[in-house]
Parts: C-alpha cells; structure tokens; sequence
C-alpha cells in the first residue's frame, strides 16, 4: 500500500487527509491551539536544547508549510 503524508503534521500515513494523532476522537482535524501546542512539545522533545519561544518559532514556521494550516489564521497572526 502506498504512503503520503498527513496534511497536518507530515507523518507518513497510509489513508486518509490526517494520521491518528492530528484527529480527534471523531476523526476531525483537532483544532488549531491543541494541535499547535502539541507539535511545539513534540519539536522540545526532538531538541530538548530549545527554550519555548524557539520552539514555538519553529513549530509555526513548519505548521505554515502544511496543507492543513498553511492558510490558518493561527499561524499567520502569531
């Protein structure tokens, strides 16, 4: 089976827009304060050198090149 990548994070799936930790419990794309706040911790734990405000720097910076929240509010008013 072929593989793409989730719309909002970038992890390699097999089917469907989102993988399963994007979603919540319904399967939709969790909103965009949760989903920010958990990459910005997943981004600390990848370097754990990092202060917030740089992780959060990045983590904006990589969420804005994402199909999902490229266009979202979020990320351009932050």
């Amino acid at each position: 089976m072929s593989q793409h990548r989730c719309e909002s994070c970038g992890m390699p799936i097999e089917a469907g827009p989102y993988c399963q930790y994007c979603v919540d419990e319904q399967g939709k794309l969790q909103d965009f304060d949760e989903r920010f706040a958990r990459m910005v911790q997943f981004t600390r734990r990848q370097d754990q050198s990092l202060d917030q405000k740089t992780a959060e720097e990045r983590t904006l910076a990589y969420m804005a090149s994402m199909p999902a929240w490229k266009n979202h509010p979020g990320v351009k008013g932050r």
